[in-house]
């Protein structure tokens, strides 16, 4: 039986990009001892999601030493890992996410599309936003699993997930930087949402977010029929979610949802 297991790896910043880089990297260590397939951070781990340092002077390349070094771990542990940071766009930063396969290839490079900009108080509002979305054929073991990426508000956009399936993604990444339960721990509302997504389009999702007290936890990953495989705590962990891909494939064929019945020509506005 496929499976692909994602290792969520639900871990506070350090002070320095310096020991974001080392943290990363024993984090990736730690996910390949334990058998995960391919490690997903937290939004922005170049920079810990930090507002003051949202800005060019601190904003990256593909090239960059931080993106290279992962690269390097992903040959070296034989893991795909999904790593996020503070790109550079053609004037302004970008808020990244790069998918890099198990040989150390970087398999896409994805900018944010929705991004906070209605914040007063945040940097995002100075971001330049991506402008499409982005899956790739992730090859692992002699398997494969198609893949895609949406980060943090794009989550709470239908057709964010919706475009991703249309593109044929199996399983969809998501990194994460705000608080899942919005009000208190008895609102879930976040959670229900991103469990949706799920089921209306028939593909796995997954999700890391930052710890307590940065954010609240509760990184998740719901399965392609809509049921939970993880939600965890408020507190810094690296946590597993198995993905059977037979599962997954044998539903999208059977079941009714996705875009089976879509009626797009009815679509207007």
């Amino acid at each position: 039986m496929p499976h692909f297991t994602i290792a969520l790896l639900q871990l506070m910043p350090a002070k320095t990009f310096a020991e974001n880089l080392n943290k990363g990297l024993r984090a990736c260590e730690q996910a390949k001892a334990r058998g995960a397939d391919l490690a997903l951070f937290p939004e922005m781990w170049n920079i810990g999601y930090d507002f003051d340092h949202m800005d060019l002077e601190h904003a990256i390349t593909l090239e960059d030493n931080f993106i290279q070094a992962f690269c390097t771990q992903a040959r070296k542990l034989e893991i795909a890992i999904a790593i996020t940071f503070l790109g550079k766009g053609t004037s302004k930063p970008t808020n990244n996410i790069a998918l890099i396969n198990a040989q150390g290839e970087i398999l896409f490079n994805y900018a944010k599309v929705h991004i906070c900009s209605f914040d007063p108080d945040g940097s995002e509002r100075n971001l330049e936003a991506g402008n499409s979305f982005k899956t790739a054929e992730l090859h692992y073991e002699g398997k494969m699993v198609k893949v895609g990426a949406m980060i943090c508000f794009d989550r709470e956009f239908p057709e964010s997930a919706r475009t991703l399936m249309l593109q044929g993604a199996e399983i969809i990444i998501t990194p994460n930087a705000c608080f899942m339960y919005y009000d208190s721990l008895l609102d879930d509302v976040r959670i229900g949402q991103f469990r949706a997504r799920a089921f209306e389009n028939m593909v796995g999702v997954a999700l890391t977010n930052y710890p307590s007290p940065k954010n609240d936890g509760h990184s998740c990953a719901f399965d392609v029929d809509g049921k939970r495989l993880i939600i965890a705590g408020e507190h810094e962990d690296i946590l597993l979610a198995t993905f059977d891909l037979e599962k997954i494939r044998i539903w999208q064929h059977n079941e009714v949802w996705g875009s089976k019945f879509r009626r797009p020509e009815c679509y207007k506005v």
